[in-house]
């Protein structure tokens, strides 16, 4: 007897389990696991390319004769040209606040030296003084910092620091080719159109030192005292574009 209740229990719980089985389920279909997009963040080190113009003041030079009276003057208007070379920097992001340091060395394509045309002067040595030309030395660089707000992949930012160039051409006495020091102050948009490019547009307020040379004494070619005034452009604005791969 009680070997029969055992085995009609049994039964009656594999009974019970196969219908439960048989019945339907309230569990959805396993959820798929969730990838999230990589974070884009401005810091790391960059290098890149730019290119683009500057536009300079004039040079001028001034003759006044002591012994007519005759003041003359000449200007060369074409300072103005192209610039490109390469960038490198770091970048460090704090939120939205972007702070970097960059340093560039471009080509510069920009002025034209002195040239004496019909009349030739001297020193008190009686050597040839403002004849002919030479050739610039064009460099133009920047060391500078760089501060902006960062909105996702754009970044507007301003920038400043120490400038250097060489480009303006000769004085009237051949001088003033070397690189001379200054400083730039500017501002830019760049954008990161993939998670290691970016592109930028920026412009620079440059102050070159070059230096004026006044009173100057020469003598023409009839002997008179002449008094030589030279006045070099000391600004330049530059515009370029540049284009970066960010480590």
């Amino acid at each position: 007897m009680m070997r029969s209740l055992t085995l009609a229990a049994a039964g009656l719980v594999a009974a019970s389990s196969a219908f439960a089985a048989d019945l339907p389920t309230s569990k959805g279909a396993p959820m798929a696991p969730i990838v999230y997009a990589p974070v884009f963040t401005w810091t790391g080190f960059y290098i890149g390319l730019n290119a683009g113009g500057a536009f300079a003041k004039n040079q001028s030079t001034t003759f006044v004769n002591t012994v007519t009276g005759v003041t003359t003057s000449t200007s060369n208007g074409d300072t103005s040209g192209f610039i490109g070379g390469v960038q490198a920097g770091y970048n460090w992001q704090f939120g939205q606040i972007v702070a970097g340091v960059e340093a560039d060395i471009d080509y510069a394509d920009i002025g034209r030296n002195h040239r004496n045309v019909g009349v030739v002067y001297v020193d008190a040595f009686g050597n040839p003084v403002g004849v002919g030309r030479s050739n610039s030395n064009n460099v133009f660089g920047t060391v500078r910092g760089r501060i902006g707000y960062a909105v996702d992949r754009a970044l507007i930012y301003v920038t400043g620091g120490l400038a250097y160039a060489g480009f303006g051409g000769n004085d009237f006495f051949r001088r003033n080719s070397d690189v001379k020091a200054g400083w730039t102050l500017g501002g830019g948009v760049e954008y990161a159109f993939t998670p290691n490019w970016t592109a930028k547009i920026e412009g620079l307020y440059v102050n070159i030192d070059r230096g004026n040379h006044n009173n100057t004494e020469v003598f023409n070619g009839a002997g008179d005292r002449v008094i030589v005034s030279t006045r070099k452009n000391n600004d330049a604005g530059v515009v370029r574009v540049g284009l970066n791969y960010k480590f």
